[in-house]
């Protein structure tokens, strides 16, 4: 594995190439940057991957290049100097895209690092690096981080910083990408606008996070996979209901507009363009023989909230109804694609990435029971099912996921056996604010089959995946107020090969 990049080394590379080339600088026509939101890369294969970027001189006034397409040029090198272009072309941005490009590129080497840049309007953007998969046959240790809630005004991505610094062949983001609301005790910046429920004022959203240098850098220094959560559209909706628009008519218009701005904001192929409120998100992403990685929905397809029907899923409460076997937290078709998916002969490590806390999580007092209805808890059967699918499979199976903002760990169990099935780690979030301490210890000690929890720090996660085993490193920010706050590790964990279930190790 080269080195990591940092953001000053991805941005060198570009302002490199433009002294080079004295025709182009970081300010093409009328002065005016187009590559304000950055670059990136995603959805690495053996044999490719897509870049992206959004052309936005105005960034936060959507966009500021009206109607007309824009032609955008790429190059791809395999040196970071760009002093061996491996293949070069031209795509066009358009205003029906926000100008944003999705270049699908096929034809790779695998297992590689690769640079690229745009040109566009008489502009150069930054260089970013990014990194083919393993080739089908190879058992290479695989390193990556995943990410998820990183509520723009409650904090600065110190912690994509330290991510951007890190070796990783990939990131993986879980959802809450953006905040459609504001919300929280403490805010160090604010949105632009109020609640965003037109294609152009969440395209003016992603665009204010994605300004971000941080977050910039983290996707300039290495290729992501992602899928979303509720935020993305509206604080816990389920399929076409939300708590906050009553007429689901209604909603599905804003989930429309939502889920463009998501695809027009994301390294993703044109496979995962909308039709309307709807777009195929999920996926399974093979490196080599070491990882199976499963991208999944958990929003799109779901059973609507039990115990709380067209309500907020935020009071805790205990009903029959969500534990109803036709109830979904993915949906029968995309359940019945996992099932025959993890059928097929397993690599190594299985991990399956979705939102939120797969474990059961009982947050009641006393006797009584408790259960968040927006998380796996409202859907116990369908958890049954993925737990059982996963029962009888040889390799190992992890799963990670985010949406809580707390870290977690956790043994998973099929209901009323001892076995551990899988091993679960929840990687905290990005800015957003945690429950408190108490909550945490209270959950910890009604449920012992979750291992490790805290919620006083944000941060990410760090998974490295080889033959011997799997281990797992929580990152954590000093201070998210601070954005040149020092980032640490706070727990470090193992997975046997063979042998599941959570072993601590030194933080």
């Amino acid at each position: 594995m080269s080195p990591p990049l940092s953001r000053r080394r991805v941005l060198g590379a570009g302002v490199a190439a433009a002294l080079a080339l004295p025709a182009f600088g970081s300010r093409g026509q009328g002065g005016r940057d187009p590559f304000t939101l950055g670059v990136a890369s995603g959805c690495p294969r053996p044999d490719g991957v897509v870049l992206w970027t959004r052309l936005a001189p105005e960034p936060l006034q959507g966009g500021g290049l009206g109607e007309a397409p824009v032609a955008v040029a790429w190059e791809l090198a395999d040196d970071e100097q760009f002093g061996r272009i491996v293949a070069r072309g031209t795509a066009q941005a358009t205003a029906g895209d926000a100008h944003s490009v999705h270049v699908e590129l096929t034809g790779l080497e695998p297992a590689r690092h690769y640079w690229y840049r745009f040109t566009a309007l008489g502009a150069r953007s930054p260089a970013g690096r990014t990194r083919t998969a393993p080739a089908a046959q190879a058992m290479a240790p695989v390193r990556f981080a995943f990410a998820s809630c990183q509520q723009y005004e409650q904090g600065y991505y110190a912690a994509y910083r330290d991510m951007a610094a890190q070796p990783l062949d990939l990131v993986v983001h879980l959802g809450d990408y953006i905040y459609e609301s504001s919300w929280g005790a403490r805010f160090v910046r604010r949105h632009e606008g109020g609640i965003p429920t037109q294609l152009a004022e969440f395209r003016d959203r992603y665009a204010l996070y994605k300004s971000d240098p941080d977050l910039q850098a983290a996707h300039a220094a290495c290729p992501w996979l992602a899928v979303w959560d509720d935020h993305e559209v509206a604080n816990d909706y389920t399929d076409d209901v939300s708590p906050r628009t009553a007429d689901p008519a209604q909603f599905l218009a804003i989930r429309a507009a939502a889920y463009q701005a998501w695809y027009e904001h994301m390294p993703v192929p044109a496979s995962m363009r909308p039709r309307g409120p709807h777009a195929r998100i999920h996926g399974r992403w093979r490196f080599g023989q070491m990882l199976d990685l499963f991208m999944l929905d958990g929003r799109q397809y779901r059973s609507h909230h039990a115990c709380l029907p067209g309500r907020s899923a935020s009071p805790l409460v205990d009903c029959s109804d969500r534990l109803d076997p036709s109830r979904t937290f993915f949906g029968a078709a995309q359940e019945a694609w996992l099932e025959a998916q993890l059928a097929v002969a397993p690599a190594r490590w299985t991990v399956l990435a979705q939102p939120t806390l797969l474990a059961t999580a009982d947050r009641g007092a006393g006797l009584q029971p408790a259960y968040w209805m927006d998380g796996w808890d409202g859907y116990p059967a369908a958890r049954e099912r993925l737990l059982g699918a996963l029962a009888g499979r040889p390799g190992n199976a992890l799963v990670i996921g985010g949406d809580v903002h707390a870290f977690w760990a956790a043994d998973l169990r099929r209901a009323g056996q001892d076995a551990v099935v899988a091993t679960e780690f929840v990687g905290g979030a990005i800015t957003s604010e945690g429950p408190s301490a108490a909550s945490v210890a209270a959950m910890l000690a009604r449920n012992p089959h979750l291992r490790y929890g805290h919620a006083d720090r944000r941060g990410y996660a760090m998974m490295a995946l080889d033959r011997r085993g799997c281990d797992v490193e929580f990152r954590a920010v000093d201070d998210e107020k601070d954005r040149a706050s020092a980032v640490r590790t706070l727990q470090r964990f193992a997975v046997a090969d063979g042998a599941p279930g959570v072993h601590l190790g030194a933080s």
